[in-house]
């Protein structure tokens, strides 16, 4: 048998270990990175995680090979330059997205291009 001593010695050492582990988790936070890791785009057939790191860093480093960058400062929001609906000189940002994506996934003969592979959530 136990005594209570005993009881309370493990109760009192079980909140301390909480305690210190909580401490030091919000202690010691990742850093936050200058770009975003995953971006969640918000479309009609359903959501996209696009993992800006995974491409960045194991397919390219440049960053023009995405981004048209054509303006000064550059500006990385396609909306800027591609509305909603498109016109017929320049693509919609679905379209944009669209025709971006598949086209380095069929040349890199990696990752989807089917619809339900991206819209997943």
């Amino acid at each position: 048998m136990t005594s209570q001593r005993d009881l309370i010695i493990a109760v009192f050492l079980m909140v301390i270990f909480l305690i210190t582990g909580i401490v030091c988790y919000a202690s010691f936070t990742p850093p936050v990175t200058d770009e975003p890791m995953r971006i969640m785009f918000q479309t009609k057939a359903g959501k996209v995680l696009f993992t800006h790191s995974a491409h960045s860093f194991d397919y390219t480093t440049d960053c023009v090979e995405c981004h048209h960058l054509t303006s000064f400062p550059p500006s990385f929001d396609c909306s800027e330059c591609h509305s909603k609906e498109g016109d017929a000189l320049m693509l919609s940002r679905e379209g944009a997205f669209h025709d971006q994506c598949i086209k380095c996934h069929d040349y890199m003969g990696a990752g989807p291009v089917e619809c339900d592979s991206c819209h997943t959530l």
